[in-house]
Order: C-alpha cells, then sequence, then structure tokens
C-alpha cells in the first residue's frame, strides 16, 4: 500500500475534542481565555494562556496529565495502526501544536505510525514554560489564502505534499478533518483522492454548499466506529484499483504478438 497517503487532522478527528480549549477549561482558564480571544488570533492566545498557567503554578508535568487524559474514540488507535500495518503513508495536518500532538500520540503509542506531523511549532523556554508559535510567521511572510487563519494554510501543506509525489511517483491521498480549516486541503485533493469529512462538522457545512469544487471522492463519517470502517474500505478499494492496474500492464506484454517475436534477434550465443 505505499501508494496510499493518509492524512489527519488532529482534533475532533484523532481526538474528540479540541486540544487546546481541553487543556484551557481543564487547567481552570476558561474566564481570561474567552475574555482575550476577540483581541488576538487563537494561536497567539495559546501562548498567552500557557504564559498565564505558568504564572499560577502550572507546570508542563500538569499540561501533559491534561492531554493524556483527552477522550478518544476506541476505534481510533487499533484502525491507525491497521492502516500502517497495511503500508499507508500516514501523516498529521493540525492547528494545534507540536507538544499537545506529541504528547498525546506518544501516550497512545501511535507516534512511529506517522512519517510527518505538521503542526504550530513549539518549545519548552529556560523559564520552563511552554511556547507556541504560528506555522507561518503572519507579519513577516503572511500566507495569501483567505479560507484558512492567519498562522496556518493547510492547503499549502497539501500541495507540498503533492509536488514531493511527482517525484516518487504516483499516489493517492485520503485526507480526514472536521474543521473549517480543513475545507481549503479538500480543495487541493485530485480526481482519485478521497476526502472523509466528519459530518455535521463545519467542513461538512462547507463541502455541502461547495460540492461542485471537489475533485476529490466524498465519504462522510460520524464517529471513530464510522471512521475505521470507510477509511479500511477505502485502502482496500484504492489497492484493489492499483492491482488492477498492475495486470492491465502485465497483460499488455503478455499479448505482444507472435510476428513481433519473430522479429526479435535471436539470442546471443557465448562460446567458450
Amino acid at each position: 500500500m505505499a501508494g496510499i497517503v493518509v492524512v489527519f487532522d488532529f482534533d475532533k478527528t484523532i481526538i474528540e475534542l479540541d486540544s487546546d480549549n481541553w487543556v484551557v477549561d481543564e487547567l481552570g482558564t476558561t474566564e481570561l481565555f474567552d475574555q482575550l480571544l476577540p483581541t488576538m488570533p487563537w494561536n497567539s492566545l495559546m501562548d498567552r494562556m500557557m504564559k498565564e498557567l505558568h504564572a499560577q503554578g502550572k507546570t508542563i508535568e500538569d499540561i501533559e496529565e491534561v492531554l493524556r487524559r483527552a477522550p478518544i474514540h476506541p476505534r481510533i488507535v487499533p484502525v491507525i495502526k491497521k492502516a500502517h500495518a497495511l503500508g499507508c503513508d500516514l501523516r498529521i495536518v493540525s492547528d494545534a501544536n507540536m507538544f499537545f500532538i506529541e504528547t498525546i500520540v506518544d501516550h497512545l503509542g501511535i507516534k512511529d505510525c506517522f512519517s510527518e506531523i505538521n503542526s504550530n511549532p513549539s518549545y519548552i523556554d529556560e523559564q520552563k514554560r511552554l511556547r507556541i508559535s504560528p506555522y507561518i510567521d503572519f507579519h513577516s511572510s503572511p500566507h495569501a489564502c483567505n479560507l484558512c487563519p492567519p498562522n496556518m494554510c493547510k492547503g499549502m501543506i497539501i500541495e507540498r505534499m503533492q509536488a514531493s509525489f511527482s517525484k516518487e511517483g504516483k499516489k493517492r491521498m485520503i485526507y480526514l478533518g472536521d474543521g473549517a480549516g480543513d475545507f481549503c486541503p479538500s480543495l487541493k485533493l485530485k480526481e482519485g483522492d478521497f476526502m472523509m469529512p466528519r459530518k455535521n462538522f463545519p467542513v461538512w457545512d462547507l463541502i455541502c454548499k461547495n460540492r461542485a469544487l471537489l475533485r476529490a471522492e466524498i465519504h462522510e463519517w460520524i464517529d471513530g466506529e464510522e471512521l475505521e470502517h470507510i477509511l479500511l474500505e477505502l485502502i482496500e478499494k484504492i489497492s484493489n484499483l492499483n492491482s488492477a492496474q498492475m495486470l492491465s500492464v502485465d497483460c499488455k506484454f503478455e499479448t505482444i504478438p507472435m510476428a513481433a517475436h519473430e522479429a526479435l534477434p535471436p539470442p546471443l550465443k557465448v562460446h567458450h
């Protein structure tokens, strides 16, 4: 299944909620978060909230403990492990941040299933405070996409992946997501790719209103059980298509007419 790339959003796709909100709510800073939300971009606000948590005496270990408790549907980890075992190339594209995602996937035992994780950079500074930066520095080099938040255009990340595929041979992509930020990448998918939007979530609503703009085949899902069933079905469908194409190529070689065989030069005889 080397020809299949599966790209997952993270919040409300792999885990059942928004990891940013989960940490803010569980560590008791929701009120301040809600006050500041109208005044700055979400990504900048999360960096500000990490500063606030540190000032309140909350440690990196406190944040990790909350992240390890993030709820997840029981079928998500098995389907990720199964898709990886089948040879699919699994990747994450998320507007959360690297620390939150890596903490959770490491805890779930699925970190090694992913060949790459694309998210907002984060690091622990000398004061032991978590810092969160934008994926794209929107002050010095803003992206031009009006569908996406200023700190990340997921469509640009998909285009970068597609450009690398052209050097590696044909690949089909399956993209899974739920949020408004997953609409832009859905428009970058090509014919032969598959979009798996979470039904009754923002990306589903956007796709329903703009279905003609998508070239990919659309397969919606409601929960982890449905995600597992549909994803494994699509992987099987693509592998069957790939096998049929390979068989078709083999058949072409097998049906060379006899006259062509006769026209070939005789094998070279080696005299000892």
